[in-house]
């Protein structure tokens, strides 16, 4: 009777053991089961969709190739004959050299000299690498955003919607830029790789288009307790955005010049000739009715590609200026504080463009002041509009 007795106390135990273990078991995959859809709705809310973010790693990747060779190695064959094309064209494969095996400066940064002369034309190699950083950092723009957003970042709160507009715009406005210029191209058998480039911007700007008008609603966050002299209706930072409109708003400026009044001389501001006189300005678009129209006039023409390289430039220089304005002046505080967000996304890579647009003026101070070309003025305007801008990105 005894040994009955336990074997079948030893028998229940290990069936209600069995019991647990299933329960414990059907639990576990139901959390999983219900984790599941719970996990699908965060990152839905949280993250881009995964198309716009690989359209966007395609396109501006592509491009962001392109633009970064201009900077650390002009000059250099990337693309095949048409990238070849392309760089006889902008007169950019004078500035590569690579005679010296491993050790040659083959269009980097130490290419740049010390002194400007006739034969290393230190003006025009500004333009070029200026106009690749500016390039670079307009893609930068599009990716970084989307790849190293912030940790507070809502896709269905709207956070993304002022970036992907402003991208757009900007797209579509390069891709008409270089649409202006497909005659030229066309004439010295360039065209190839810009209309690749138009393609691009195209299609990217399409899909961004795509998924803004197809987001819906905007999801509003809890409304915050707002800092003294804030309302939902304020910008974000009057810091930024006084520096914005007072060092982009004079780069928009002389931008705006050299893209649709190239080699006009602003008599008002100090030295304007002279430097339009070092970049080649007044060789590619003598004024009229000036010596430099008697002495270069009849072969204008001939420097087409320096033109096109000094409007991209200057389109470049508008397309950045435009992201900083929309961020200083269109995005609004918010009653969440959604706007901080939004306008952050913009601010750090501006700050990431300022400090490498810094970085090559400075390079190039040497070589301008051989030339009798001061921009002391330009390093500190681009160093304290970098700093302001990656203050307020990175640490408010």
């Amino acid at each position: 009777m005894g040994k009955s007795s336990k074997q079948s106390k030893k028998a229940g135990s290990a069936k209600a053991a069995n019991a647990k273990t299933g329960d414990q078991v059907k639990s576990s995959s139901t959390k999983q089961q219900s984790n599941a859809p719970v996990s699908n709705d965060i990152a839905a809310e949280h993250l881009p969709p995964i198309g716009l973010v690989f359209t966007v790693i395609a396109c501006s990747g592509f491009l962001f190739v392109f633009f970064f060779r201009d900077v650390f190695a002009t000059g250099r064959v990337i693309g095949g004959a048409s990238d070849q094309a392309l760089l006889s064209f902008t007169k950019s494969l004078e500035f590569f050299d690579d005679s010296k095996g491993w050790s040659s400066t083959q269009g980097g940064l130490s290419a740049i000299k010390p002194i400007t002369t006739d034969a290393n034309n230190m003006g025009s190699f500004y333009v070029r690498k200026m106009a690749g950083a500016a390039g670079m950092t307009l893609q930068i723009q599009k990716m970084m955003p989307l790849l190293i957003h912030p940790r507070n970042a809502r896709w269905n709160m709207g956070h993304f919607i002022p970036l992907l507009w402003t991208a757009s715009v900007t797209n579509l406005l390069l891709a008409a830029f270089y649409g202006s210029c497909i005659f030229d191209l066309m004439t010295a058998d360039a065209a190839f790789l810009p209309t690749i480039f138009i393609g691009i911007l195209m299609i990217e700007a399409t899909v961004m288009l795509f998924y803004i008008m197809t987001f819906g609603q905007a999801k509003r966050g809890p409304a915050i307790a707002l800092k003294q002299g804030k309302t939902p209706t304020s910008v974000v930072s009057r810091i930024v955005a006084r520096t914005v409109f007072l060092v982009s708003g004079a780069q928009m400026l002389f931008a705006a010049r050299d893209l649709f009044y190239p080699g006009l001389i602003m008599s008002y501001v100090p030295g304007d000739d002279v430097f339009l006189e070092w970049v080649g300005a007044l060789i590619h678009s003598p004024p009229e009715g000036s010596p430099e129209e008697e002495e270069y006039g009849m072969a204008a023409t001939l420097h087409v590609g320096d033109k096109f390289a000094s409007q991209l430039l200057a389109a470049n220089m508008l397309l950045l200026c435009m992201y900083k304005f929309v961020s200083a002046f269109l995005i609004r505080y918010g009653s969440d504080g959604g706007g901080l967000v939004k306008a952050q996304m913009i601010w750090k890579s501006q700050a990431i463009g300022g400090a490498t647009n810094l970085l090559l003026v400075r390079l190039f101070t040497s070589a301008a002041t051989s030339a009798s070309v001061d921009i002391r003025w330009h390093v500190m305007a681009i160093a304290y509009e970098t700093f302001i801008l990656g203050l307020h990105g990175f640490f408010f």
